[in-house]
């Protein structure tokens, strides 16, 4: 394995604690660990970033807006990241961007001037395995109610 230069992070249920089509900050709740993780991460400067679906955008259940308020909440409790990507679309919009397909990993390493092969993606669920392993990147599934 390269040395890993960055990780990103999928949002919810694997940083804070998911809430479905979240548009308030309010109810944004940080996984236990997370913000210590994080820490041990950048104190070894490894770039961090956010790599996160966000269909609520294309239901109308949210803005864009409303995922950036959001985010700047998931900063303010768990410190700052140096991307933070969201895909607004629905499942059968057939965006490149969107998990599982590769578009959005791809587009935060190279935000961060890394190649995705010194990436590691860190999800809750088999989207984001898949769409790191078709980055090229490397993957670490978090165990959660949800994928078990």
């Amino acid at each position: 394995m390269s040395p890993v230069r960055a990780v990103l992070f999928d949002r919810d249920g694997t940083l804070v604690h998911d809430v479905p089509y979240n548009g308030s900050p309010e109810r944004v709740r940080p996984v236990e660990g997370a913000r210590e993780a994080l820490d041990a991460l950048r104190a070894r400067s490894i770039r961090l970033g956010v790599v996160t679906n966000q269909s609520g955008v294309a239901r109308g259940l949210l803005t864009e807006a409303d995922v950036r308020r959001v985010d700047k909440r998931v900063e303010e409790l768990l410190g700052p990241f140096d991307v933070l990507a969201f895909c607004p679309h629905g499942p059968d919009d057939g965006c490149p961007c969107r998990k599982p397909r590769p578009g959005m990993i791809l587009d935060a390493a190279g935000r961060l001037g890394v190649d995705p092969a010194d990436c590691v993606v860190v999800g809750d669920i088999g989207s984001d395995v898949e769409a790191a392993c078709r980055a090229g990147a490397h993957a670490v599934l978090v165990p959660t109610p949800v994928t078990r």
